[in-house]
């Protein structure tokens, strides 16, 4: 049977070619896990998602084995995604949209220890984003959460033909409402890049300032400490200063002390692309817009844990800002909430 609300949509992922490099991996739980398998692949920025059994005390157990509540395993899935195009947070956002948090070992019509909720993780860094989300939806509840949060210890892949079933199975039984997928703020500002167009070499020279031309297409770099937005920390988004795209959001600029603008992260993954930079004898990797191949700066690991690890420093001279009070004069009202989160 399925439930109303629960017809699966199409998946935004089939089509992205994932770095498989690059990939990062979190485990949940959270009932039944033919729904919650087929919800996760669907959220953009998922790259593979499989069914298995995690946290028990028996090795490669069977379906009928771990319904005998005799192995302690949860059934839960294991999803792979792209950190550039989709975050921790997000993603376990999305997951406590169709969970319910304080119910101890039941979900939907679901009862018994295999069915209770939880998120596994492997990276040490993941524990501190996964307190402060449950700390976020806890105050959506009056019962407290009772999501278990662990180490994984073990995952077992569960049988082939648990494996996609709601893919094989459309009107199989399923306790997941999908409808929450429907608006994914990251895929429609993604579809929207195709407003963005690169100026001719003529237009860039006339528009653009000396320093925003040398910095943009000749991969120069302005001078720390006396650059326009290094110690702006106003809300609104900085686009790119050639196509107008957005590229950061205040919600994500950070006081590095390096002197030049700083940001834990891009508004849209894909509006950015990675170069390695060997010059003057050092192994970087260079941060351009994708739309106008502007070059912005350099993407370093020692940005604040709390906010992801990344540091995108970036150049004034190859960005705009648009305080908030103008975004939607100036047609970026689609990502207001960006500023606001």
């Amino acid at each position: 049977m399925s439930v109303e609300g629960s017809k699966i949509p199409s998946n935004p992922n089939t089509k992205v070619n994932y770095d498989l490099s690059r990939l990062k991996e979190i485990w949940l739980a959270g009932g039944c896990f033919w729904g919650v398998e087929a919800y996760m692949a669907r959220i953009y920025g998922v790259a593979d998602v499989t069914s298995g059994y995690a946290n028990g005390n028996t090795d490669n157990p069977t379906y009928e084995e771990v319904c005998s509540h005799k192995t302690g395993h949860s059934e839960a899935v294991h999803v792979k995604y792209d950190p550039q195009r989709v975050s921790l947070e997000a993603l376990l956002g999305y997951y406590f949209k169709v969970i319910e948090p304080t119910m101890s070992n039941r979900q939907g019509n679901d009862i018994g220890i295999q069915y209770r909720t939880a998120i596994y993780y492997k990276d040490e860094e993941d524990r501190a984003i996964i307190s402060k989300v449950i700390a976020l939806e806890q105050e959506k509840y009056a019962k407290k959460i009772v999501t278990e949060v662990e180490p994984l210890a073990q995952y077992f892949l569960a049988e082939d033909y648990h494996q996609n079933y709601l893919e094989k199975n459309p009107n199989g039984y399923c306790h997941i409402n999908f409808a929450h997928l429907n608006e994914q703020p990251e895929l429609s500002r993604s579809v929207k890049r195709d407003r963005y167009i690169k100026p001719s070499e003529e237009q860039l020279k006339s528009q653009l300032s000396a320093v925003q031309y040398d910095v943009t297409q000749n991969n120069a770099t302005e001078k720390p400490f006396s650059n326009e937005y290094y110690d702006v920390f106003d809300k609104g988004i900085y686009v790119d200063i050639t196509t107008g795209e957005p590229l950061f959001s205040s919600m994500d600029k950070f006081d590095s002390g390096c002197g030049w603008p700083s940001f834990s992260k891009p508004i849209i993954p894909e509006a950015i692309h990675y170069i390695d930079d060997i010059r003057f004898n050092m192994n970087r990797t260079e941060v351009r817009s994708k739309t106008g191949d502007s070059h912005l700066g350099h993407i370093f690991e020692d940005g604040p844990k709390e906010m992801g690890g990344k540091r995108y420093c970036i150049n004034s001279a190859s960005l705009r800002f648009i305080p908030l009070k103008e975004m939607e004069k100036e047609g970026y009202s689609d990502y207001i909430d960006w500023v606001k989160e």
